[in-house]
């Protein structure tokens, strides 16, 4: 199936039919070493939506589990956004978008870089059939410098503790990784100061 446009006219182009979107997503030529092997886009998103979660990619655990978030890293996430694993899973209140639906491997000092171009082609498609989003959670730097329009240089600690700039509709956080438990310590405002409101804006975008 041809890719669509981007953007709306892309999301309209499959009326709605996610099913149909996953489809395309798995019959894209970029995907499919993945398809091939049997591995579908890992993702999860609705009509309904009014929370979205971007991160990274999916990391090995949650390809083989075919689970998102489905470890550590996932346990610190929904502790910052103060859901439990029913909420979290259920894609009629959060949809989860991350920057790639494939596990990209992993490199010499962690998972590797979601691939180029991915996002710009498939996000807008899923996000423009989401109409009842209030908030948006970037979760690591690929995801807060893609949609913030940041560039590279820009320090995501910088951004984080500056969160209220890009808010309501995006809500910037670091990743949750474990390997994050240096950056956690040196920055005790984030767990005292940020994530209080970040629980705050996740019960207004679930319950408002």
């Amino acid at each position: 199936m041809a890719v669509p446009d981007i953007g709306q006219e892309g999301a309209d182009a499959f009326g709605g039919d996610f099913g149909a979107v996953f489809e395309a997503i798995r019959a894209d030529a970029q995907n499919a070493a993945y398809t091939e092997r049997g591995i579908d886009p890992l993702y999860s998103a609705s009509a309904e939506a009014r929370m979205v979660v971007i991160g990274q990619a999916p990391g090995r655990i949650a390809q083989d589990s075919g689970v998102p978030w489905n470890d550590k890293s996932g346990d610190r996430l929904r502790s910052w956004l103060g859901v439990d694993r029913e909420t979290f899973y259920d894609a009629r209140k959060v949809a989860i978008v991350p920057m790639d639906f494939y596990f990209p491997g992993s490199g010499k000092s962690g998972d590797l870089p979601p691939r180029r171009g991915f996002a710009q082609k498939w996000h807008p498609v899923l996000l423009g059939m989401m109409p009842h989003v209030r908030l948006t959670v970037l979760v690591g730097s690929y995801a807060v410098h893609r949609y913030l329009g940041l560039k590279g240089s820009v320090a995501l600690t910088d951004v984080v503790r500056d969160w209220r700039s890009f808010g309501p509709a995006y809500f910037p956080l670091v990743h949750p990784s474990p390997r994050n438990r240096i950056w956690m310590r040196k920055n005790p405002w984030f767990e005292a100061e940020v994530v209080p409101e970040l629980q705050a804006a996740v019960r207004s975008a679930l319950e408002g």
